[in-house]
C-alpha cells in the first residue's frame, strides 16, 4: 500500500521555494522561513507568483512529486510533470477503451451511479441528524429522484443522455443544498452552483476544493501510468484533465461534506473572503489556510473501502481508485468498481 505523505501548501504570495540538498526551503525577502525534508512530500501546491527554483522543479519532476501552480484565489495555472513513465501498453489500452463505446459505457454508468449514491448519503446524514430542515419534504423528494436516476442510468445507452441525467440530478441537489447549511445562514446564502468566477462564499469554497481534489486525482492517475487527459464521461478538451474530472465525480461529496462541516461548525466566517468589484468572491489568505488545514487533516483520517474491505487513509483514495481503474483498463476486472460511501 502506498504511504501517505504530506502535501505542501504555500499560500503566501511573497514566498519563493528553492532546493537545498535534500530539503525544500521556503524563502521570504531572501530569508529562510522554514525548511522541510523533500522525502516527506508527495505534492506541492503554490498559491503565489514568485514560484520556485528550476532545481526544485527538476527534483519534483524526477521523483514524481506533483507541483501545481495556482493563483492566490485558487485558479489552476499549470502543473510541473517529468518524463512520461509507466507502461506504454497500459496507455495504449486506455486509448482503446476510450474508443470502445460498450466498455466506456460500463465505466460511465458505474461512475454516475456512485456519484448519485454518495450524493444521497450527504443528504441522508442531514435528514438523520436534523429532520426539522425537511418540513416540506424537499430533501426526501431529492433523495427519491436520485434513486430513480440510478435505475435510469443502468438502462440508458446514450452517453449524452447519461450526461444529461447527471447534470439534471446535480441541479436538483444544489437546489436543496442551502438546506444543508445549518448555521451562519445569513453569511452563507446559497442559491445555485456557479463558477468561473464563484459569486458567493459557498461556491468560492466549493470551487477551491474541487480544483485541489481534481489535481490530486490527476497525480494519482499519472502515478499508475494512466493519462489523466483521456476521459470517457468528460469529453476531450485541450488542457483539461478529463479522466481526473471523471474520477473526481464520485468523490465530490467528500468536498461538499467538508465545506458544510467548516460552515456549520463556524470554522469559516464571512471575514475569510474577499469580494471583487466584479462580484466574484474568493477565499482570502486566512480562509485558504483554514480550508487547506482542515483538508489536510481529513486526508489523514481512516475510511472504510468496500472493495478492498479494509480501512485506508482518506488521502489515499485517489490512488486506490486510479489503481482499480487501471485494472479495468487492463481487463483484469469486468467492471470499474467505484467508491461507495457507507
Amino acid at each position: 500500500m502506498r504511504k501517505l505523505l504530506n502535501t505542501l501548501y504555500v499560500t503566501d504570495e511573497k514566498v519563493y521555494l528553492s532546493l537545498d540538498g535534500e530539503n525544500v526551503v521556503c524563502l521570504k525577502d531572501n530569508k529562510s522561513v522554514f525548511r522541510i525534508p523533500f522525502a516527506n512530500i508527495e505534492s506541492i501546491c503554490c498559491f503565489g507568483y514568485l514560484g520556485c527554483s528550476p532545481a526544485l522543479m527538476g527534483k519534483c519532476a524526477d521523483n514524481g512529486v506533483a507541483f501545481n501552480f495556482m493563483t492566490p484565489y485558487g485558479k489552476f495555472l499549470a502543473r510541473v510533470t517529468g518524463k512520461i513513465k509507466g507502461n506504454v501498453y497500459l496507455r495504449k489500452q486506455q486509448i482503446e477503451l476510450s474508443e470502445n463505446e460498450e466498455r466506456s459505457l460500463v465505466f460511465v454508468r458505474n461512475l454516475i451511479a456512485a456519484k448519485l449514491h454518495n450524493t444521497q448519503f450527504v443528504i441522508k446524514r442531514t435528514l438523520r441528524d436534523h429532520p426539522e430542515v425537511d418540513d416540506d419534504g424537499a430533501l426526501e423528494k431529492c433523495v427519491d429522484k436520485l434513486k430513480r436516476a440510478i435505475d435510469d442510468v443502468y438502462v440508458e445507452r446514450d452517453m449524452d443522455v447519461l450526461r444529461g441525467i447527471e447534470g439534471n440530478c446535480a441541479k436538483s441537489y444544489f437546489h436543496i443544498f442551502d438546506r444543508l447549511i445549518l448555521s451562519q445562514k445569513d453569511a452563507f446564502k446559497f442559491f445555485e452552483r456557479n463558477k468561473k468566477p464563484p459569486l458567493d462564499k459557498v461556491n468560492a469554497v466549493l470551487s477551491f476544493l474541487y480544483t485541489i481534489y481534481t489535481y490530486e486525482y490527476a497525480s494519482a492517475l499519472e502515478c499508475v501510468g494512466l493519462d489523466p487527459y483521456i476521459g470517457m464521461f468528460h469529453t476531450l478538451r485541450p488542457g483539461r484533465c478529463s479522466l481526473a474530472c471523471d474520477l473526481v465525480e464520485e468523490g465530490r461529496c467528500s468536498v461538499e461534506r467538508a465545506v458544510l462541516t467548516m460552515i456549520n461548525l463556524k470554522m469559516l466566517s464571512e471575514n475569510d473572503f474577499d469580494v471583487q468589484p466584479s462580484g466574484a468572491v474568493y477565499l482570502n489568505d486566512n480562509g485558504r489556510k483554514t480550508v487547506l488545514s482542515d483538508w489536510q487533516e481529513r486526508k489523514r483520517k481512516d475510511i472504510y473501502h468496500p472493495v478492498l474491505k479494509e480501512k485506508i487513509k482518506f488521502g489515499l483514495l485517489p490512488y486506490v481508485q486510479a489503481n482499480l481503474l487501471a485494472k479495468y483498463v487492463r481487463g483484469e476486472v469486468s467492471e470499474y468498481p467505484p467508491f461507495i460511501m457507507r
